[in-house]
């Protein structure tokens, strides 16, 4: 089983300022190293331009965000499951895994990156802003620069393993996966029979399941295995998959 998760916008920055810096070489699939320089390159000269708004795509709340992006690589880094905030991590509670847990969230979790492409749950990483749906000079558009990077190396990483897909938009798009060894996780609130997708809640319901996995006695290896799971706390529908549509998990409050 591989646990699919997007990043999140919101991050928190480590405290000690004298923890590690980025060591690309230390991140998981080290084949990536030269397509993450490049992407880093980038990055750094971007955030300084005039324009850097609209480069990032962001509102000016988050500037000071993006102005720190030209230090990135010398500021502190953490594990990325400490460094991504918002609904879906909380969800997930990773501060309450114990040390074995972290070790299974690191062989099963990829969590995915406009600026790293991909990497692990407790790859340690700097705060920094960039979505993959940025276009970077020299670049180009990260989804489709990462589609191409990461083809090869995850093909053969996710094997013939179950990929639980508990992503959306465009942290999809690097890399699909096989439709007949991928579950997608949806999440609906229903009332009244009336079915709907609250993005907050379809969040948390991804966090919190990616959360139940990796608690699990053992790790499940089959859609039957992880529907069983999730139906200890949701109404839970599958439907299998058919030609390029994955298999759907569909969880419902």
């Amino acid at each position: 089983m591989l646990i699919l998760l997007p990043p999140s916008e919101g991050k928190t920055a480590p405290d000690d300022a004298a923890a590690p810096h980025l060591d690309l070489e230390e991140l998981t699939l080290p084949d990536l190293t030269g397509a993450r320089e490049q992407v880093l390159q980038s990055l750094v000269e971007a955030s300084g331009r005039e324009d850097a708004q609209q480069v990032f795509k962001v509102g000016a709340k988050v500037l000071e965000e993006v102005a720190a992006n030209r230090q990135v690589a010398q500021a502190p880094a953490a594990p990325a499951w400490q460094i991504y905030t918002g609904v879906l991590y909380e969800g997930l509670g990773a501060a309450s895994l114990s040390a074995e847990q972290l070790e299974q969230a690191a062989e099963h979790v990829l969590i995915f990156s406009g600026l790293f492409g991909v990497t692990g749950f407790t790859d340690r990483i700097p705060a920094y802003r960039c979505a993959m749906d940025v276009n970077l000079p020299g670049v180009g558009n990260l989804g489709s620069f990462w589609k191409k990077q990461l083809a090869a190396p995850l093909s053969a990483l996710a094997a013939d393993r179950l990929l639980v897909d508990c992503r959306s938009g465009s942290y999809q798009r690097p890399f699909p996966g096989d439709p007949a060894r991928r579950l997608q996780v949806n999440s609906f609130t229903e009332l009244n029979g009336v079915r709907k997708v609250v993005t907050h809640f379809a969040k948390a319901a991804r966090g919190e399941l990616a959360g139940m996995l990796l608690r699990a006695t053992s790790a499940p290896e089959t859609v039957e295995e992880i529907a069983h799971i999730a139906a200890d706390r949701w109404t839970v529908e599958v439907r299998p998959a058919e030609g390029r549509t994955p298999h759907q998990l569909d969880l419902i409050r």
